[in-house]
């Protein structure tokens, strides 16, 4: 059952509207994860607001997955508060109720169903507790086969419906991996390094998806390729040895005598 900060259930049925009363949808406040005795976030705070998209960004061992893996309840935290809105208190889920909560996360490898089709992978978001096979014999309802024409459309697979997931590009995978998670209409998507890999026109075409999905849903981009991030970024938040060591604008993040020296001065670490 979830939850809010007061012990109080909440309505699954509200699960993607939390609180942002005060413009905030993520709250991660003094967190702290060591593992071995190495501190992989150290008193980390970071605010996401509502409807925004933030690049994340910073040398291997920064802690950026680590963060992640906190926000989706895959690691748990030493100290600190995780707050999904105002009320949700993020460590009291497990991931599955996290992810019920409204919150989607996408890795660097697509995960997709290559034997089935572009629609069919969209169906099987819909199954919830069900298996493949018998989500696949289940009759979508109207308002379903419209959400996912809806999402063919924002993740420009239309034409390739019916292909075999496996025929699809890199990009187009990853995409329809986009499209998976939105299925759930996810008011959070954390979305790690999605351009590794891609075409310039890929890398193009998901510049456009991540910034149209921007305020109906805040999204977090993980990302390296700083021609990328340049190209999409409004407020970038630079992490290093586990905690914020700035957070602006693109132009003054690199302008940031700090930042330079320790990281974008360090691109190929």
């Amino acid at each position: 059952m979830i939850v809010d900060k007061v012990g109080a259930p909440i309505n699954q049925n509200d699960k993607a509207k939390p609180d942002t009363s005060h413009g905030v949808i993520l709250y991660v406040e003094d967190v702290s994860v060591s593992f071995d005795g190495f501190k992989a976030l150290n008193d980390l705070n970071l605010y996401i607001n509502d409807g925004e998209l933030r690049c994340l960004i910073g040398a291997n061992g920064a802690g950026k997955t680590t963060l992640m893996d906190v926000i989706t309840g895959k690691t748990r935290p030493d100290k600190g508060k995780v707050s999904f809105g105002q009320q949700v208190d993020l460590l009291e889920l497990d991931e599955a109720e996290i992810a019920r909560a409204g919150i989607g996360r996408k890795f660097q490898k697509p995960t997709v169903f290559e034997e089935l089709s572009v629609f069919e992978n969209l169906e099987l978001s819909f199954a919830g507790d069900k298996g493949i096979i018998t989500s696949l014999f289940h009759k979508l309802t109207s308002e379903q086969t419209d959400r996912i024409r809806e999402i063919l459309v924002t993740i420009g697979l239309v034409p390739e419906t019916n292909y075999p997931a496996g025929r699809l590009s890199h990009g187009q995978k990853q995409w329809l991996e986009i499209g998976m998670l939105l299925v759930a209409e996810p008011r959070l998507l954390l979305v790690d390094e999605p351009v590794a890999g891609m075409t310039a026109q890929e890398t193009e075409r998901t510049a456009e998806l991540l910034t149209s999905l921007a305020g109906k849903h805040s999204v977090v981009v993980v990302e390296h390729d700083m021609a990328f991030v340049r190209s999409i970024a409004k407020k970038v938040t630079v992490l290093h040895q586990g905690t914020v060591l700035a957070e602006g604008s693109m132009s003054e993040i690199q302008a940031n005598p700090e930042v330079i020296k320790v990281y974008l001065g360090e691109e190929d670490a």
